[in-house]
């Protein structure tokens, strides 16, 4: 009785020790998950949301930097934001000019604007200029559809370093900006370069030829002149540089200029340019922008005819000299011979 007891006994010592060796020399036990509660359910919701929208722009932010141009690729409108980054703007204007455009790009009227277009979508640049050997792209061509896009191109923007540069060459602006639409590969409804900057051309080819030269290949040309500083004997700075920028800048079908006189207007009159620009429509308060009246030439009404040249109808002659910022830098430093 008692060996058959022992027997038993060192069968079960034996099958402890195998279950041991095989599973490991550490005690058998089990553990239970606590029950997640609904606030944890939530927070695991939360960051899986936020992670998606991280990817989703990262995803676009990516798209940026690789695209390469498809001919095929239709849109409503091609833009150019062509940026003044000279000496003659502070600091904290080019900060406010940023942030103008940034806040401008993902708001929900311009969101707004471009989806109600035909494709419902636009390509958009994003270029600083200054002498006229200056210009760089800081942004390439994207395409903005929705808000994911939006905010893509506009955190491209953000994350840009600033610099500044010597010399404000609006018609190297123009040029280089004329030149970035030829090559983007996209085929726009409407092609629009928008200049925003707080000085007159004071180098490079004459501001009216390069504007004539641009308005030529059906590009229209819209205007965001700066008019924060007032004007002084040692400055470059000129007090009607809203007419200047109405008279010898802008130009073609519905262009217009609206001037910034306080930096509390950079947000929304960026924002209310962008919309109109998309939406290809002059702004509807009159006192907020003169429109540049283009009269359709008979030679560009058929289909595939070579645009005809876009002149400025906003006056007979030009009420301020094209020629004021050539002029006021041969005075000072006595470089170049303009009439």
């Amino acid at each position: 009785m008692r060996k058959a007891w022992w027997s038993r006994g060192g069968q079960a010592i034996a099958l402890v020790l195998a279950v041991m060796l095989l599973g490991g020399s550490g005690p058998l036990t089990t553990t239970t998950r606590p029950a997640e509660t609904s606030a944890d359910v939530r927070k695991a919701e939360v960051k899986k949301a936020d992670g998606s929208a991280a990817a989703e722009r990262k995803t676009a932010e990516t798209k940026i930097a690789e695209r390469k141009p498809d001919e095929s690729a239709a849109v409503d409108v091609v833009l150019v934001l062509a940026v003044d980054i000279s000496y003659s703007m502070d600091t904290r204007e080019q900060a406010l000019q940023r942030e103008g455009y940034v806040g401008a790009l993902v708001s929900p009227e311009f969101l707004s604007a471009v989806a109600q277009g035909m494709h419902g979508k636009v390509a958009v640049a994003y270029v600083e200029w200054a002498g006229s050997f200056d210009q760089q792209v800081v942004v390439p061509w994207h395409v903005i559809d929705g808000r994911a896009s939006a905010e893509a191109f506009a955190s491209a923007i953000t994350e840009a370093p600033y610099r500044r540069a010597y010399r404000t060459s609006i018609s190297g602006a123009l040029q280089f900006s004329a030149q970035l639409l030829r090559d983007s590969g996209f085929r726009g409804l409407r092609r629009v370069i928008d200049v925003s900057g707080d000085g007159a051309n004071n180098q490079g080819a004459l501001v009216t030829a390069a504007r004539d030269a641009v308005l030529a290949e059906g590009i229209t040309i819209n205007g965001l002149p700066l008019l924060l500083e007032r004007p002084s004997p040692v400055g470059m700075d000129i007090g009607n540089l809203d007419v200047y920028y109405e008279d010898c800048v802008i130009g073609g079908p519905s262009a217009f200029v609206i001037p910034i006189r306080d930096r509390s207007q950079f947000k929304e009159a960026t924002r209310t340019k962008l919309v109109q620009e998309v939406a290809g429509l002059p702004p509807a308060h009159a006192d907020a922008a003169r429109v540049t009246p283009v009269a359709a030439s008979p030679s560009s009404a058929g289909h595939g005819a070579a645009p005809a040249v876009l002149q400025n109808t906003s006056a007979e002659q030009p009420r301020v000299s094209c020629t004021i910022g050539e002029r006021m830098w041969q005075q000072r430093w006595g470089d170049g011979d303009f009439r």
